[in-house]
């Protein structure tokens, strides 16, 4: 059976206070380190992120920095916190390009990068292209993602990620800094060779706006404001609105 989601944002980071984009790999703002509190305080108190037997990250400060803040006690027991490059952010601006894996690894040694992609952070080489910012390769980095935790064996997984690629390629929910919502898989779809997995949200976060009741309750179709080709039209291609 494959395991349920616990998807969350990361909490507020430097980028987000005035939505400076040019910020290399931001660190979490003063008021993100904050929202960790009451992040963690209703996952600690969740029975269901209690049976959490994986932590997933994406491999970028803010990221890891709210893992690490929120779901500690987990780590304390033992519970892996994996590093994987399909959780990144959409685009290849400096807010949402990594930092050097030997550069992160040293910061924050807490994290496994054994499994991660050696082509981080590189998001516009033709050797990565799984991590252009188009919509046929996020939505097919979607389904990568999602096709890795369908077949791990453990009952729950907490996955640290980012508000636009959670939300136009993967759940088609709202996600708040620190936010999160639970998913489970639902029936998988069948596209020529392919099996495409799809996520159905529990009521618990859907008809609250998340479990800490802070996002926007509307949802969007998968794939909407991306960019069909890469590179996007323009080199000041916007950001869509989080």
């Amino acid at each position: 059976m494959p395991p349920t989601l616990i998807l969350v944002r990361h909490a507020q980071a430097l980028h987000n206070v005035d939505k400076d984009y040019d910020i290399a790999d931001p660190d979490l703002s003063l008021l993100g380190h904050e929202q960790c509190k009451p992040l963690r305080e209703s996952l600690i108190n969740s029975p269901l992120a209690q049976q959490a037997g994986l932590v997933v990250v994406s491999p970028m400060r803010r990221t890891i920095q709210t893992a690490l803040r929120s779901v500690d006690w987990l780590l304390e027991k033992g519970v892996k916190l994996e590093a994987d490059a399909d959780w990144q952010e959409n685009s290849a601006k400096p807010c949402d390009t990594g930092s050097s894996i030997t550069k992160v690894a040293e910061e924050y040694p807490q994290v496994d990068y054994s499994t991660l992609d050696p082509v981080f952070p590189d998001k516009t080489s033709t050797a990565a292209r799984r991590y252009h910012y188009s919509r046929p390769a996020l939505l097919a980095r979607a389904q990568s993602a999602l096709e890795k935790l369908y077949n791990r064996p453990e009952k729950v997984i907490i996955v640290v990620s980012h508000s636009g690629f959670m939300r136009l390629a993967v759940t088609g929910c709202w996600f708040f800094n620190a936010d999160y919502r639970i998913f489970e898989f639902g029936p998988r779809d069948e596209v020529g060779q392919a099996a495409q997995y799809r996520l159905q949200q529990s009521p618990v976060t859907k008809d609250t706006g998340g479990g800490l009741g802070w996002s926007r309750t509307e949802e969007l179709v998968l794939g909407s404001e991306l960019p069909e080709e890469y590179p996007p039209p323009t080199s000041k291609a916007k950001i869509p609105a989080t």
